[in-house]
């Protein structure tokens, strides 16, 4: 199943909006990119691990609670991710000279899914 940022966005809202508070939200978030960053350093041999820890399934957990916390902040905020994530790469596409944008990147591919 694939979920669009629209649906998870509708879906934290609905999850915080009687209690979710902004600033706890942001703690939340802070915790969990630092748990990022000690998935990292471990991957990265800077920290030991254990033999027995799956570390690839470990960041891909972490990540996911930092887009959890990303997206409820922007919920709770009425900010729509999807079209200010639109708009933030078109903008640094033309400043960074990337060969495509977002948006194309997307109808591209869309049209090679169609295409088979």
């Amino acid at each position: 199943m694939k979920v669009t940022i629209e649906e998870l966005q509708a879906y934290l809202f609905d999850n915080y909006r009687n209690g979710g508070i902004d600033q706890s939200l942001f703690m939340k978030l802070v915790e969990e990119v630092g748990e990022v960053a000690e998935v990292l350093n471990k991957k990265s041999g800077i920290k030991a691990a254990d033999d027995k820890e799956d570390l690839q399934a470990q960041l891909g957990n972490e990540l996911a609670d930092v887009i959890h916390y990303t997206i409820a902040i922007a919920a709770l905020n009425g900010l729509d991710m999807n079209d200010i994530i639109i708009n933030k790469d078109k903008v640094a596409s033309v400043k960074y000279n990337h060969r495509t944008d977002l948006v194309q990147f997307i109808l591209s591919k869309r049209k090679d899914k169609t295409n088979r």
